[in-house]
């Protein structure tokens, strides 16, 4: 998308935003609005939809420009709709308004209270309905096309099971290769990622691969990481270490711009490690990509408290604080508070141009009922759907025809 459409489109917000404004006040920029701004394939976008994407966006204090996300957003939203409906689904309005409330309990609010607060903001009932009308769209879609291709077998269940329901009494030696895979490179990445792990016979090998194709700070050594509680790593890539033999090599594991691999090479018992189920407190603030300035933060940032005073002035989305079950942070931010204490920090991951500093607040057992087999099989399956759903949306993309008016 040139800067030129988005520049234009800032214009017009400001007599766009509310759902009351009329023509008669701000005629021409309403009908500018309104107008096509992308045709993917044979589907519109108009000026409209991306303003109020993009203040769905700002209210989510989603990272990135909020123009360019919401364009983005809504272009991939475009594919899954025209792929959705060539393989004949629909979404039915009880499974809209399901997945209204299932977003609005995430901030503890009910779907009427939840498009209630969004109006105040300027947002349309049918901006919220219709970005989870493709969201159900396109799982509807992944299952139809992989219907029957992701097998889960009772010995997956019962090893995640196992490391689910039992306190983690181990920690593990691994070592790690991280591929990067940028927008539009993300086959190549997973396909390099597949014959390593087929070739990768031994500690040097893989010592020697990471070095040459990793992206991670542990490149230098060979992708040796310390010894990590169990506890510490993502269900998902637990999951996949434990049922590792000393020397073997995962399958590929697809995180948000990167495809990782692990190498296990000892485990051990922990007698003081947690629960494997824990929730976490991090934060994010986005630095200048520059050593300097992040030499200064860090040399005045004992604690996640420290950071609040560090983004006084700064824009909001500059510093963002979650608590999340461990499970439910992104596989990236995930890799990299497996490796730190609380008051820690990695700077390893960027975006937007800023390097964005993760610090750990804290980690504390989540009490949880143990998950059913029924319940493991679906986490399972939509493990294996994510990393199939991320190849079959860039191949959608590169046979599309995306025209800029």
């Amino acid at each position: 998308m040139a800067l030129s459409y988005l520049k234009r489109l800032a214009t017009v917000l400001a007599c766009a935003v509310s759902l009351g404004q009329t023509a008669a006040v701000c005629p021409a920029a309403a009908q500018d609005l309104f107008a096509p701004l992308v045709i993917v394939n044979d589907r519109v976008i108009t000026r409209y939809e991306v303003s109020q994407r993009a203040l769905f966006l700002e209210v989510l204090r989603a990272p990135g420009d909020p123009q360019q996300e919401a364009l983005k957003a809504l272009i991939e939203d475009r594919l899954r709709q025209t792929e959705a409906a060539r393989l004949g689904l629909t979404v039915s309005d009880e499974e809209v308004l399901a997945g209204i409330e299932e977003f609005a309990s995430r901030a503890n609010l009910t779907g009427e209270a939840f498009i209630a607060e969004l109006g105040k903001a300027g947002i349309a009932a049918e901006t919220l309905r219709d970005f989870i009308a493709a969201g159900v769209m396109w799982r509807k879609a992944v299952r139809a096309k992989f219907a029957g291709r992701v097998p889960v077998s009772d010995l997956d269940i019962d090893r995640a099971l196992e490391a689910q329901t039992r306190p983690r009494a181990l920690r593990v030696l691994v070592s790690e290769l991280v591929i990067p895979a940028p927008e539009g490179e993300e086959d190549a990445a997973l396909a390099l990622a597949k014959q390593l792990s087929q070739d990768i016979s031994s500690e040097a090998e893989f010592a020697a691969a990471a070095g040459q194709y990793s992206a991670s700070p542990s490149a230098p050594d060979g992708g040796k990481l310390d010894w990590l509680p169990l506890s510490n790593l993502p269900p998902a890539i637990g999951t996949t270490v434990l049922a590792l033999g000393p020397g073997e090599v995962s399958d590929p594991l697809i995180v948000p711009g990167a495809v990782v691999l692990f190498q296990l090479r000892a485990v051990a018992g922990d007698s003081g490690a947690a629960p494997i189920l824990v929730t976490v407190e991090w934060a994010e603030f986005l630095v200048p990509d520059d050593p300097a300035a992040i030499a200064t933060l860090r040399a005045n940032v004992d604690g996640c408290i420290d950071l609040y005073e560090a983004a006084k002035g700064l824009p909001e989305d500059r510093l963002t604080v979650t608590t999340q079950s461990f499970g439910e942070v992104p596989g990236d931010v995930a890799l990299e508070l497996a490796r730190l204490d609380p008051g820690e920090s990695s700077i390893a991951l960027t975006r937007s141009g800023y390097r964005r500093f993760l610090m750990l607040c804290g980690r504390e057992p989540t009490l949880e009922e143990p998950p059913s087999r029924d319940q493991i099989r679906e986490q399972i399956t939509n493990q294996k759907l994510e990393g199939l759903a991320e190849g079959y949306l860039t191949e959608l993309r590169s046979a599309a025809i995306i025209r800029e008016l």
